[in-house]
């Protein structure tokens, strides 16, 4: 599997295979899959925010909550993923980038979606 790591992440900045984002982003374990990762509501995921993370045909989705932990995840996408057997994790920003990265390392199809701010 080619990984991209998460090599580093802050508010407002995150380095991915040592190429740093100051927007939020979507990452699979193959690769970046969108630079601009931005919601029809800015603080809340709901299912339209999640049609590219379908793509990566994950296993697991980590989502980064932000630094603070103040985006919220819809339980009708927590729900709408699970129905199609895909596991869902919420962290703060800084533990689901750690958390993606175990993912990774343990051979899971695992797609990080980060908050970088608030």
């Amino acid at each position: 599997m080619n990984w991209m790591p998460v090599d580093y992440y802050e508010f407002g900045r995150i380095v991915v295979d040592g190429e740093s984002f100051t927007s939020d982003v979507i990452i699979s374990a193959d690769g970046i899959v969108n630079t601009r990762w931005w919601r029809v509501e800015g603080h809340r995921v709901c299912k339209d925010d999640v049609r590219d993370i379908l793509d990566s045909s994950p296993e697991i989705v980590v989502f980064g909550t932000g630094y603070h932990g103040l985006v919220k995840v819809d339980r009708e996408v927590e729900n709408f993923l699970e129905s199609k057997g895909i596991e869902v994790e919420k962290f703060v920003s800084r533990e689901a980038v750690k958390r993606f990265n175990e993912l990774v390392k343990e051979g899971k199809r695992v797609v990080l979606a980060v908050h970088l701010t608030c």
